[in-house]
Parts: C-alpha cells; sequence; structure tokens
C-alpha cells in the first residue's frame, strides 16, 4: 500500500490541530483565567476577611493542590470513559463552582469552593494535551501543544492583568463572577462543537486496571525524573506570584493592580514564545532552547528579588513567562510519549506532578520570605531554575 505524500499528511495534521483548539480552546482559556484570578488581589479578601496576605495567598494552593490529587483518578476515568466526555463534565462543574466563590461569605468557605473548582479545572487543560497529542503526529506536536498553550496564557494574561482593574471596580467578587461567565462560554462552546464530533468508545472503569497503567508507565525510566522535574518547575515559577504585590507594596513602587501588570506580562511572555516556537526550535533544537529558557529564567527571578522600579518587575514578568514556556513545552512533549498507549493517565501524572510543585511553591516561598527574606528566596530559586534547566537539557528526549 502506498503511503499517502507528506503533504497530505501536514494537512491532516493541521486539520485536527484546528479542530481540537476550537472545540477546546475556550473551556482552556476559562480554567486558566480562573487559575491566577485571585494572586493580584490578595491584599483585597486578606482585607475584607480580616486575616494576613500569607494566609490569603493559600488561596492559590487551594485552587492547585486539588488539581493535582484529582489527576490520578481523572486520567484512567478519561481512558476508560472519553476524554471528551470528562472535559465537558469537568467544564461544567467548573462554572457552578466558580459562581459559589464570588458569593462566599468567609474565607473559608471561599477555600472550600476555590478548591472545587480547581478539582474541576484538573479535567480541563492536561486532558485537552492529551487529546492534541491524539490528534498530532509527533513531528508537529510540540508545535501544535504551544498553540494550545495561547488559550491558557491568554487566561493567565487576563487573570493577572485585569483582576486589579476589576477588583477596583466591582471588588475581587466582581473578577470571580467575571470567571464564572467565560467558564460557562467555554462549556457551551465545547457542548455545541461536540454534537458533531465522532462517538467516543467508552469502557468500564477499573481501579485496579488504572493502578496496573501508573506502574507502566512509571516503571519507564524516563518518567520519575521528568515528573519530579515539572514539580520543582512549578513550585520555582509560581509559588512567588502570591507575594508580588506585597513586595512591590514594601518597596514603594506598586501595589495590586501593578503585580497584575508583572502577573500579565508572565502571560504575554508566553504568547512570545509561542510566536516563534516553530522557528526557534528549528533554529536552534529543542535541546538548546530549554538552555535559553533556563538562562532567562535566571535573569527574571534575580530581577524580581532586586526590582528597584516597577518596570524591572514587568520587563521580569514577561521574560519569565518566555523562560516557563521554553522549558515547559518541552517537558509536556516527553509526557505525552511516556506511554502512548494510556496517554491520559501520563499526561494527569505530569498535571498532578506540575501542580504539586505549583501548590507547594507559595508556602515554600512564605516561609522562605518569613526566614531569609522574599528577596533571598528568589535568588534561590533563579539559580534552582537555571540549573533544572541545563540538566533537563542533558538529558535525551
Amino acid at each position: 500500500m502506498t503511503p499517502p505524500p507528506p503533504d497530505h499528511d501536514a494537512a491532516a495534521s493541521h486539520a485536527g490541530m484546528r479542530r481540537v483548539l476550537a472545540m477546546y480552546g475556550p473551556a482552556v482559556f476559562a480554567g486558566a483565567l480562573a487559575t491566577r484570578a485571585t494572586d493580584p488581589v490578595v491584599a483585597e479578601i486578606a482585607h475584607d476577611f480580616g486575616t494576613t496576605a500569607a494566609h490569603a495567598a493559600l488561596l492559590g494552593t487551594a485552587y492547585t493542590l486539588p488539581f493535582a490529587f484529582v489527576q490520578p483518578i481523572l486520567g484512567p476515568v478519561a481512558d476508560a470513559v472519553g476524554k471528551r466526555r470528562v472535559v465537558t463534565v469537568c467544564v461544567c462543574l467548573l462554572t457552578l463552582m466558580l459562581a459559589a466563590s464570588a458569593v462566599a461569605g468567609t474565607l473559608g468557605w471561599l477555600m472550600v469552593a476555590r478548591a472545587f473548582s480547581g478539582a474541576a479545572a484538573g479535567g480541563m487543560m492536561p486532558l485537552t494535551l492529551a487529546i492534541m497529542a491524539d490528534a498530532v503526529p509527533l513531528r508537529d506536536r510540540q508545535v501544535a501543544l504551544s498553540r494550545m498553550l495561547i488559550f491558557g496564557i491568554s487566561g493567565q494574561i487576563a487573570g493577572g492583568a485585569i483582576a486589579g482593574p476589576v477588583a477596583a471596580v466591582a471588588g475581587w467578587r466582581g473578577m470571580l463572577v467575571l470567571c464564572t461567565l467565560a467558564a460557562l462560554g467555554g462549556a457551551v462552546a465545547l457542548i455545541l462543537a461536540s454534537r458533531g464530533a465522532t462517538p467516543e468508545p467508552r469502557t468500564h472503569y477499573d481501579p485496579v486496571v488504572a493502578a496496573k497503567r501508573y506502574r507502566s508507565i512509571l516503571q519507564n525510566p524516563s518518567a520519575i525524573p521528568l515528573y519530579a522535574t515539572v514539580a520543582t518547575e512549578g513550585g520555582l515559577v509560581f509559588g512567588s506570584f502570591p507575594f508580588l504585590a506585597p513586595l512591590l507594596i514594601a518597596r514603594g513602587i506598586g501595589g495590586t493592580t501593578e503585580a497584575g501588570l508583572a502577573i500579565g506580562a508572565f502571560g504575554v511572555g508566553g504568547l512570545g514564545y509561542a510566536a516563534v516556537a516553530r522557528p526557534l526550535l528549528g533554529r536552534l533544537g529543542p535541546a538548546n532552547v530549554v538552555r535559553l529558557g533556563g538562562v532567562l529564567g535566571f535573569v527574571a527571578l534575580s530581577g524580581f528579588a532586586l526590582a528597584p522600579a516597577l518596570w524591572v518587575a514587568v520587563g521580569s514578568g514577561f521574560l519569565l513567562g518566555m523562560a516557563f514556556y521554553m522549558i515547559h513545552n518541552a517537558i509536556q512533549v516527553r509526557a505525552t510519549e511516556l506511554s502512548p498507549q494510556f496517554r491520559g493517565s501520563a499526561v494527569s501524572l505530569h498535571a498532578f506532578s506540575f501542580f504539586s510543585g505549583q501548590s507547594l511553591g507559595p508556602v515554600l516561598f512564605g516561609l522562605g520570605a518569613a526566614t531569609v527574606g522574599l528577596g533571598v528566596s528568589l535568588g534561590i530559586a533563579a539559580v534552582l531554575l537555571l540549573g533544572l534547566a541545563l540538566l533537563l537539557a542533558q538529558r535525551p528526549a
């Protein structure tokens, strides 16, 4: 049998990528928007509930920790009953939980609602990456995943950049209402697009079989080092975000709105990487792109540590966004190939590791701020991120 010509393969690959982007992009945007929505308004939430900024900053952990812990369950469930079904249920649940967050009467109830929101969001971005990997061959996958990241990055930009201005007009609750509307839009878009999609095969979910799948994935010698790498990366990059507003306030160079600009610049940096990913990878190769990401990450976190003016903090946010996605995109591609047969489970373990690291990041940065100071903690993180990138670049893909 004569294989199809390369042009036919490329056209089919691009068509599959566009289809996945159109179906799942709005839901991914909504999940990313909700992830960072409370970081720039930590000071306001703390004031409203009469608590400290460090305590209110745990809202980030309340969202990301359940996001992480639900992954070992959702991955095998999605492999059994269909990834699209699981994503659809999760985006609908996210809509309800964000609405509950917006009307929470105490910090405790807000924490609970954020936790359930995080658990719901846990079924969206990781499984969408697995869906994209199913639809696009390996040779085009890193570029395809970078395109899906545009939706996640755009959500992060919006969550970081507009949370402060929205809170100034409608309070932090207004920001959560906006997140609710975005999730509702993502749910409607996915449900409508799914009407004409090919029905997914469905099998019985067996936890014993799921455990065997995880065992087979972890027997891959690349799995544990890769999952440890992404967990460390998540903590180093995102752990500082809830502390940016207090840092800028303490230095007299900004507050909630300015912290939102710095976090928004992180997202713009990610968009910058997505725009140049194809030529950059073609010119430098994946390993050198990861090394470049490590260098930029070192400069960015050092910039946060030393920032004497707002423009330095915003510029550091932009560089950190570029750096993070240079490193993280390479990790994602490797995660999709750990177990092609059980890709949903492999990517869910990747997400579990990543968001576990994100969840612990604010706790560790909080401890660092209370002991050696936030500036020193950021400097240590800069060195560690550079070392992590150099080690990752040395490992075979």
